[in-house]
C-alpha cells in the first residue's frame, strides 16, 4: 500500500517536471532509483520489526522510481510515434509491462522457495539493464517547457493531501480497539478529513498559479475528460480484483484441491495467467484498431466485457471448476486489453505536445489513486462481512470438529489475521494452536487436531462467508465498469491536438 501511495502522490509532480527538464532524462532517473530500491530490499540488513520497517521504507524508494517511469512512459511513446501508429505502440508497451510482471511473478515465486530476498533480486539485473539501455538508446523527441517555473505550493498541497488521504485509507483497514477495522480511529478520521480538505483546496490554488503543475484546463478537452473519468472508473473496478482473486485461490480453492499452503503463492500466480494472456492478446490488436477507427467503440465495448465478466464471476461457487474460472478471467483480460491502449491513446492524442508529461502524470494518478481506493473498498467489504459471520462460523466449526473448548478463542480471532495468514502462505490454524497454552492443546484429541490442521478445514469454514462478501465486491466492480462504458461512449469523435492537426495538414500538402 505504501508503494501505491507514494507512486500515486508523485505522478503529476514528476510529469510536470518532465515537461520542464525532459521526459527521457527523468525516465532514466526513475529506472536508476527503482533499481536502487530493489538492491536495498534485497540486502535488508535487520530482522523483526526493524527489518519490516526497512522493507516498507525501501518499497517507498521503489515507488518514487516507479512514479518517474509511469509518469513518462506514455508521453515518450506519444512523442516518438505519429498519430497513425500510437495505439499499436502503446498497446505493445502495455503488453511488455504485463509480460514482465508475469515473468517476475513466476520467477519470484520459484526463487522465494529458496529465500524471500530473491523476490527483490529478480528486478535488479533488469533494472540495471533498463537504466543503461534507456540512457544510451532513448532520445528526447518532445519539446520542453524551458523557462517555466515550478509550482512548489501546488506540489506540496497535492502530494501532501493525497499521501495523507491514502494513509488514512490504508490504516482504515487495520483493526482498532475492539473493531475489526480502523475507520473509527481518530487518526484515520483526521487523515481522511485533512487529506480531502487539501485536495479540495488544490484547484483554487492552481487557478492563481502562473505555472500550475495540474493543468486543469486540460479537462476542458472532452476526449481528455471522458478518457480520464473512464480510466478512473475502470481502475476502481479492476484495481483490487487481482489481489482478491489471488486470496480466493490461496486461501480457499488451492488448499481444497490438495496444494500445500507454502506452495499456494506460486500456484495462485500461475492460475491467474489466463487473465494476463487475454490482455496480451488484445492489447496490440485494439491499439492498432484505434489508430484507424478511434477509441470510443473499442474502449466502450472493452469496459462492457469487463463488467459482464464481473457478473459471471459472481455466479461461481467457492469450489468452482477451474476451466470455467479460467475462461471468465481470460475474457476479463480481453476486455481490459480492449480498453487500455485505445483509451490511453485517445487521452495522449488530445493534449498539446508540451503538456504530455503533465497529461500522462494526471492520467496515471487517476488510475493509481483509484486502484488504492479500490483495494480499500474491496477489503472493507470483505472484512466487514467476515466480521459479522466468521466468528460464529469458526466457533461452530471447531465444536463440530470435536474441540468445543476452542470455540471462545476461535470466535475472537481478528478477521484480518485469519485472511492474510492464508494469503501469506501458511495454515492459520496451525499458527493459532502453536500459540495456545500447552494445557489447552493437550486436552485436544488427536483426531480433532488432525481435522483442524488439515488443508480443507479452514478453507471450508471461511468459504461461505468469504464468497458472500466477494459477490458484493463483484457487483460493485460490474457497476463501475458499466458506468465507465457509459462515460467512454460520451467521449465524442476522435480528437487530436490542434498543433498535430496542423502538422498533419502541412505534411499532406507537401
Amino acid at each position: 500500500m505504501g508503494y501505491n501511495v507514494i507512486t500515486a502522490a508523485f505522478l503529476v509532480t514528476f510529469g510536470r517536471l518532465s515537461d520542464i527538464f525532459g521526459r527521457v532524462r527523468l525516465y532514466n532517473l526513475g529506472f536508476a532509483v527503482f533499481t536502487l530500491g530493489s538492491i536495498l530490499l534485497f540486502i535488508t540488513p535487520s530482522t523483526g520489526d526493524l527489518g519490516a520497517l526497512e522493507l516498507i521504507i525501501f518499497r517507498l524508494i521503489q515507488g518514487i522510481g516507479a512514479a518517474f517511469l509511469f509518469a513518462n512512459s506514455a508521453a515518450i511513446i506519444t512523442d516518438a510515434f505519429p498519430v497513425t501508429e500510437r495505439g499499436r505502440a502503446l498497446g505493445i508497451n502495455q503488453v511488455a509491462g504485463l509480460a514482465g510482471s508475469l515473468v517476475g511473478l513466476i520467477l519470484g515465486g520459484i526463487l522465494a522457495t529458496i529465500d524471500w530476498r530473491f523476490i527483490f533480486l529478480v528486478s535488479v539485473p533488469v533494472g540495471i539493464l533498463g537504466t543503461v539501455w534507456s540512457y544510451f538508446k532513448l532520445k528526447e523527441t518532445g519539446g520542453t517547457a524551458k523557462g517555466e517555473g515550478i509550482d512548489w505550493l501546488g506540489n506540496m498541497i497535492f502530494a501532501g493531501g493525497l499521501i495523507i488521504l491514502l494513509l488514512g485509507v490504508t490504516y482504515g483497514l487495520m483493526p482498532y480497539g475492539s473493531s475489526q477495522m480502523g475507520w473509527t480511529d481518530p487518526y484515520v478520521i483526521t487523515s481522511l478529513a485533512v487529506g480531502a480538505g487539501l485536495l479540495v483546496a488544490f484547484p483554487f490554488v492552481e487557478r492563481r498559479t502562473k505555472y500550475p503543475m495540474f493543468r486543469l484546463d486540460l479537462f476542458k478537452i472532452r476526449a481528455f475528460l471522458m478518457g480520464g473519468v473512464s480510466q478512473l472508473l475502470f481502475a476502481f473496478a479492476f484495481g483490487g480484483i487481482m489481489i482478491i482473486l489471488i486470496i480466493l485461490l490461496q486461501g480457499i480453492w488451492l488448499p481444497l484441491h490438495g496444494y500445500s499452503y507454502s506452495s499456494t503463492p506460486f500456484w495462485a500466480g500461475v492460475y491467474m495467467i489466463p487473465m494476463m494472456i487475454g490482455f496480451v492478446v488484445m492489447g496490440p490488436i485494439s491499439g492498432a484498431l484505434s489508430d484507424k477507427y478511434g477509441a470510443r467503440t473499442l474502449a466502450t465495448v472493452g469496459l462492457g466485457i469487463v463488467g459482464a465478466a464481473f457478473v459471471a464471476l459472481s455466479t461461481l461457487s467457492y469450489n468452482f471448476s477451474y476451466p470455467e474460472f479460467a475462461a471468465i478471467i481470460f475474457i476479463m483480460g480481453l476486455g481490459s486489453g480492449m480498453f487500455g491502449a485505445p483509451n490511453t491513446t485517445a487521452i495522449m492524442n488530445s493534449v498539446p505536445r508540451r503538456q504530455r508529461g503533465s497529461a500522462s502524470g494526471m492520467r496515471t494518478t487517476l488510475q493509481n489513486s483509484a486502484q488504492t481506493a479500490s483495494l480499500a473498498l474491496f477489503f472493507t467489504i470483505i472484512i466487514g462481512v467476515l466480521a459479522a459471520t466468521l466468528p460464529t462460523a469458526l466457533s461452530n466449526a471447531v465444536t463440530d470438529a470435536g474441540a468445543p473448548q476452542l470455540a471462545p478463542i476461535m470466535s475472537k480471532i481478528p478477521v484480518t489475521s485469519a485472511l492474510f495468514s492464508a494469503f501469506l502462505g501458511y495454515n492459520p490454524v496451525g499458527a493459532i494452536l502453536s500459540a495456545l497454552p500447552h494445557q489447552l492443546t493437550a486436552s485436544l484429541s488427536p483426531s480433532a487436531v488432525a481435522t483442524l490442521t488439515s488443508k480443507q478445514w479452514f478453507p471450508e469454514t471461511i468459504a461461505p462467508s468469504f464468497m458472500g462478501a466477494l459477490r458484493v465486491s463483484f457487483y460493485i466492480g460490474a457497476v463501475m465498469a458499466f458506468l465507465g462504458a457509459i462515460v467512454s461512449a460520451l467521449r465524442g469523435e476522435r480528437t487530436i491536438a490542434e498543433e498535430e492537426t496542423k502538422v498533419s495538414s502541412t505534411v499532406k500538402k507537401v
